[in-house]
C-alpha cells in the first residue's frame, strides 16, 4: 500500500510541474515535419506557407515566416538568395536562445547546432548517430546563403521536383560527410528529390524557418 501511495504522489508531482514554455522571442525553427512530397515544397510560396502554418500552430502566427531556401535563375526569373529572404536578425529559438545576431554572424560564427536548432515544438532533430539520422536540412544554398551559379540543379527544380535532380543541404548537427560536413546550410547535395532519396541521404525534407516582424 505504501508503494502505491508513493508512486501516486510521485505521479502527481510530475503532472504538476509546468511544461517548458515557448519563448515569446522565437523567430527561428527547423520544421518538425516536411511537406511529405520530397523536395517538392510547392516552390518558395509553398515552403513559406508551411513555415507559417507550423508557426501559427504554436502561437507564433503574428510573424511573417520565410523558408531559408534559395532558388536558381530559370524561366526568365532571377535567382533568389536565402539570406535575402529572412530579415536582418537577431534570431532566437524555441527557448529564447540567440542563434545569430545578424546576417554576418549567421553565415559566420553562429550558435546553430543540434542543441539549439530546435523545431517549432522545441524538439531536437535527429543527428548523426541517432536512428534514423535526419540531419540533412534543405537549403539550396552556398555557405554564404546565396544560390549556386550555373546550370547544375541545386534546388530540386526550385522546390518543385519530387524525382530527378538534387538539392544542397546543410547538417543541423554540424557533422557528417560531404564537401562541407560541418556546414549548417551547405554540406552536400542530396541523392535525389524524392522522399525516399532525401531519407536515404540522411534527411526527411525538413528546412529552416525565420520569422520577420518580432
Amino acid at each position: 500500500m505504501k508503494k502505491v501511495t508513493f508512486a501516486l504522489a510521485a505521479l502527481l508531482v510530475a503532472i504538476s510541474q509546468p511544461l517548458e514554455a515557448q519563448s515569446a522571442r522565437m523567430n527561428f525553427f527547423v520544421t518538425s515535419v516536411g511537406r511529405g512530397d520530397g523536395a517538392n515544397l510547392g516552390g518558395l510560396e509553398g515552403a513559406d506557407a508551411h513555415c507559417y502554418q507550423l508557426g501559427y500552430a504554436v502561437g507564433a502566427g503574428d510573424l511573417t515566416w520565410r523558408a531559408y531556401l534559395s532558388t536558381t535563375a530559370a524561366n526568365g526569373q532571377p535567382a533568389v538568395n536565402a539570406r535575402d529572404r529572412i530579415g536582418e536578425g537577431p534570431w532566437y529559438n524555441y527557448r529564447g536562445v540567440e542563434i545569430a545576431s545578424d546576417l554576418e554572424s549567421l553565415h559566420g560564427e553562429n550558435n546553430l547546432n543540434k542543441e539549439t536548432a530546435l523545431t517549432e515544438k522545441g524538439q531536437q532533430i535527429n543527428g548523426r548517430g541517432d536512428d534514423p539520422n535526419q540531419h540533412d536540412i534543405l537549403t539550396g544554398s552556398l555557405p554564404d546563403g546565396t544560390a549556386a551559379p550555373g546550370d547544375e540543379d541545386t534546388t530540386c527544380s526550385n522546390w518543385t521536383s519530387n524525382g530527378e535532380g538534387s538539392a544542397l543541404v546543410g547538417h543541423v548537427d554540424r557533422q557528417g560527410g560531404g564537401d562541407n560536413p560541418t556546414s549548417w546550410n551547405s554540406a552536400h547535395g542530396s541523392r535525389g528529390c524524392s522522399q525516399e532519396d532525401l531519407i536515404g541521404t540522411g534527411g526527411n525534407g525538413y528546412f529552416y524557418c525565420f520569422g520577420i516582424g518580432l
